[in-house]
């Protein structure tokens, strides 16, 4: 399927097959292609907590306000963006420099304007963190598209009690949830959007 179709395809899902499985190469290939989004200097300041037992889903249920798609999807990430990132910039950007695809003065360059305007600046932070990760969970929601599965992203979440259950540390913010897995019947269709007349404008 092209990009344009998955896009017009896509639905958010609600009632998950509980008889169908992901396996653990399924849920590896949507987070690889989760780390194909873009961040801020190539950042990557995210990570992704695949919750699959029986255990972590009741866990990860308790503090997502008991939503049972938690429980039935096969995988629900936790979609996390993480702080101080400007700190693991040159590492991430190591790779990039030894494939020849950006040269060190460039690396280098970088890594000093993130060291100026990162550190001591919470919300730039913050807003770096949630932005990384969101882009990477729509990328993944587009992944399970093009893998013939469905997914839902959820914000309804306690984020203290998320970092306590599984164990994330003072630099990881909890960003969304994203369910993924096989669709049961009874979902709704794609909800209708605001007419572009109300949402866009030419400058």
């Amino acid at each position: 399927m092209n990009i344009k179709h998955l896009i017009e395809s896509r639905i958010s899902v609600n009632r998950f097959d509980t008889s169908r499985a992901l396996s653990d190469a399924d849920i590896s290939e949507l987070v690889r292609l989760a780390t194909l989004a873009p961040s801020a200097y190539n950042f990557q300041n995210w990570k992704f907590i695949a919750v699959r037992t029986p255990q972590a889903k009741e866990r990860l249920k308790e503090v997502a306000f008991g939503q049972q798609k938690v429980a039935d999807a096969p995988v629900t990430f936790i979609i996390v963006g993480t702080l101080d990132a400007h700190a693991g910039l040159p590492q991430a950007l190591k790779p990039s420099v030894d494939a020849g695809i950006m040269p060190q003065t460039v690396a280098d360059v970088w890594v000093g304007m993130a060291r100026h305007t990162h550190p001591g600046n919470p919300q730039l932070q913050r807003d770096e963190a949630l932005r990384s990760a969101s882009l990477a969970a729509m990328t993944m929601m587009l992944a399970a598209e093009g893998m013939g599965l469905a997914s839902s992203a959820m914000s309804g979440f306690n984020a203290s009690g998320v970092k306590r259950e599984f164990n994330l540390g003072e630099g990881d913010v909890p960003v969304m949830l994203l369910s993924i897995g096989y669709a049961a019947a009874g979902n709704w269709p794609q909800k209708l959007r605001k007419p572009l007349r109300e949402v866009m404008e030419f400058a």
